[in-house]
């Protein structure tokens, strides 16, 4: 299962890094070029444990629909959402915040997911997949 983790210095304190992690709103202006829209469950403020979002994008010039549940939140310093409906076979996303000097902020993400498809979804995680998840998560933490 391919793992990417991403480490993010922000400046500005942990709750309000955390709070915008989980905005819906914010979310959604951070992710303008790939189109994401809350369709289902949360749609707008502040996801919280146990709370579903479904989002409507495209990627690769794919519409499709990804649900997620937040299956653990510890304010101000984790919370993780899994995937429970969409694309992937499997996904699921940490969200880890560590309370720096001088009011910054170092924001972890983990991201790990399994391709549908078998050796083809191997073959397009190697070729560009992971990659592409990589980039997005950079530009959406940016």
């Amino acid at each position: 299962m391919p793992k990417i983790e991403i480490n993010t210095v922000i400046n500005a304190p942990i709750q309000v890094v955390f709070d915008l992690s989980r905005s819906i709103d914010f979310y959604e202006k951070s992710t303008e070029r790939t189109s994401e829209k809350a369709i289902a469950g949360k749609t707008s403020g502040l996801i919280e444990l146990n709370e579903t979002v479904t989002w409507k994008a495209a990627h690769f010039g794919i519409p499709q629909k990804l649900t997620s549940k937040i299956t653990f939140l510890r304010q101000p310093d984790v919370f993780v959402d899994e995937m429970t409906q969409g694309i992937f076979r499997s996904l699921c996303h940490q969200h880890l915040f560590l309370e720096g000097e001088e009011g910054k902020t170092l924001m972890i993400d983990i991201f790990e997911f399994e391709s549908p498809l078998g050796i083809l979804g191997k073959c397009a995680n190697r070729l560009f997949l992971r990659k592409y998840l990589e980039n997005f998560l950079e530009e959406r933490n940016r």
